[in-house]
């Protein structure tokens, strides 16, 4: 993740959340058992298909639905970075990312 442009500087950051690697392979196994259509479409995952999903990775429907709500936090705040647009974050900052005034250019 060091190599992503403007995330390298949260490497630091990234390290000191303690992420438990377990978690991630959870995650990973979770993904890798939902077919290309559901990757793509997550709204499409219902009842049944979560069961599917979680009888394939070895996890619980809790698990499923924990990592669908993440998506969709994060869909949220990406849809609200995406409104603000360049001059909102250079004006407001984006935790982590960039500070606000626009970093070394002062805006």
């Amino acid at each position: 993740m060091g190599m992503i442009p403007g995330l390298g500087k949260m490497k630091k950051q990234i390290d000191e959340a303690h992420i438990d690697p377990k978690a991630i392979n959870r995650q990973e196994a979770i993904i890798l058992s939902m077919t290309k259509a559901e990757r793509k479409h997550p709204d499409l995952i219902k009842a049944s298909r979560k069961r599917r999903i979680a009888a394939g990775s070895g996890v619980s429907v809790q698990d499923v639905n924990k990592l669908l709500k993440q998506y969709q936090q994060m869909a949220d705040v990406m849809k609200k970075v995406s409104k603000m647009g360049k001059k909102g974050l250079l004006r407001h900052g984006l935790p982590g990312l960039l500070p606000p005034g626009g970093g070394r250019f002062g805006g």
